[in-house]
């Protein structure tokens, strides 16, 4: 379950540092550094990212003084009166993991579901849902497509894992140029909801953080990340923040940490191939290390609730807000993952390497997989932020989200998960066995 945690960032350097709070840096002193966080990043290599077009920041469709602009806010006034529960909206990464889940829960309680994605969803799209095969970086075609919807649910995302860390151009322009157009759609389209899923990794920098909140942790300068998903997570969620006009009445972020559950794959699946390959025979990082994790169901109903939250029945109250979600425990990675190793017929890691040394070895894999990959495809068994994640424990409180929002998330246990993907898996050949390459579903999906 390595890749569902979220990315990390580097160990901080120097004596100040900068952070940021509702679209503000401010200064902070900085901790001792890590000694085994200072590199640099390697130089990325990407492959030609596609064609994009996206519209300029700031963008409107008519002024708020226009006629045009005082009937579009009567129509507003009333979808902001009525909850998630009717309407239309569009949930961008519908063909992912979650955002699929999410589409289907609105569409079941009668909600106009649009799912968007560049990959067709693996379940059969459900009774009252529409898929859209398009990219969020094709500003023209997102706007053709949200007509009559008032509510955008952006889930979309890349490189969260694995290899698509380091295709440094994509990263950034599916998470931050596609988060510029789903924003500015928003203003032209007159859309008044806008709930953005966003990552822990915006305030995680290396350093413990323990049973932080909203308004205890900061995020991170996006030049401090070590990783190209956290810079760009923290980019666009700041632009989500700081987003306003006559039209965006109701804007909130949600800050999930790992996510599993059942018909999880992509994930799950990586994490039990490394096991039975013997390739997790060991563990690092200090033992009382905890983290937080979050069932699928329970990021379903936060952003449902969160999207209740910025309607005038609620007064708005999550209008400008970020909100951690998990199920609200927490638990060492390791142990976390006991049912996976029990039910797979392997016993825990018993060999307790340095950190140092992990991640060392996690920096020489990353260059090699740049380096070797028009050739070979080096696997990637952990990037430096996903040994960092492990090694240094980092927990969130859910207070806020709970008062605010109203959300009470339920209990669930990962054994469920793991008894549900092993039932459901595909039997594997000789040759899928031996490949070490990762191959990602898809080319952006949803989630942290």
């Amino acid at each position: 379950m390595l890749g569902l945690i979220g990315l990390r960032s580097d160990g901080l350097k120097g004596e100040a540092a900068s952070e940021c709070h509702a679209g503000q840096w401010t200064q902070h002193a900085r901790p001792p550094q890590q000694p085994w966080v200072d590199h640099l990043a390697p130089a990325i290599v990407s492959s030609p990212t596609p064609a994009i077009r996206q519209r300029l920041s700031g963008a409107m469709a008519t002024s708020c003084s226009s006629p045009e602009s005082w009937s579009s806010r009567l129509g507003e006034e009333t979808v902001l009166a009525r909850g998630v529960s009717s309407g239309k909206v569009l949930v961008t990464g519908g063909g992912g993991y979650f955002g699929f889940r999410l589409g289907r829960d609105l569409a079941s309680q009668g909600v106009s579901v649009i799912l968007l994605d560049m990959n067709r969803p693996p379940c059969d799209i459900p009774d009252g849902a529409t898929f859209y095969q398009g990219d969020i970086r094709d500003y023209s075609s997102l706007y053709k497509m949200c007509e009559g919807v008032d509510c955008i649910f952006h889930t979309a995302s890349y490189g969260m894992s694995g290899p698509e860390q380091l295709r440094k151009e994509q990263v950034e322009s599916v998470n931050v140029g596609g988060t510029n157009n789903v924003i500015n759609v928003c203003r032209e389209r007159s859309i008044p909801r806008l709930v953005y899923t966003s990552t822990i990794n915006v305030v995680f920098a290396g350093k413990p953080i323990e049973d932080g909140d909203e308004g205890s942790v900061q995020c991170v300068p996006p030049d401090v990340h070590i990783d190209n998903y956290s810079r760009t997570k923290t980019i666009a969620e700041q632009m989500v923040l700081s987003a306003d006009g006559c039209s965006l009445k109701g804007h909130c972020v949600l800050r999930p940490c790992g996510i599993y559950g059942p018909e999880e794959r992509r994930h799950l699946h990586r994490v039990m191939m490394n096991v039975e390959r013997r390739l997790f025979s060991f563990r690092f990082g200090d033992p009382r290390a905890r983290m937080n994790w979050v069932h699928v169901d329970n990021l379903v109903l936060a952003h449902k609730l969160a999207a209740e939250a910025l309607t005038l029945k609620r007064n708005g109250v999550a209008s400008g807000q970020a909100y951690f979600i998990n199920d609200g425990v927490s638990l060492n990675l390791f142990e976390w993952l006991r049912p996976l190793f029990e039910r797979l017929g392997h016993s825990q890691p018993t060999i307790n390497l340095p950190v140092s040394l992990v991640y060392s070895a996690a920096i020489l894999v990353e260059y090699l997989h740049l380096a070797l990959r028009p050739v070979i495809e080096v696997p990637l068994l952990f990037t430096r932020s996903e040994v960092r994640s492990i090694a240094v424990s980092h927990t969130f409180k859910i207070d806020k989200a709970r008062r605010e929002l109203g959300y009470c998330p339920k209990s669930y246990s990962l054994a469920d998960s793991v008894e549900h993907y092993l039932k459901s898996r595909q039997p594997r050949s000789s040759s899928a066995f031996l490949s070490l390459s990762w191959t990602p579903s898809s080319p952006w999906s949803s989630c942290c």
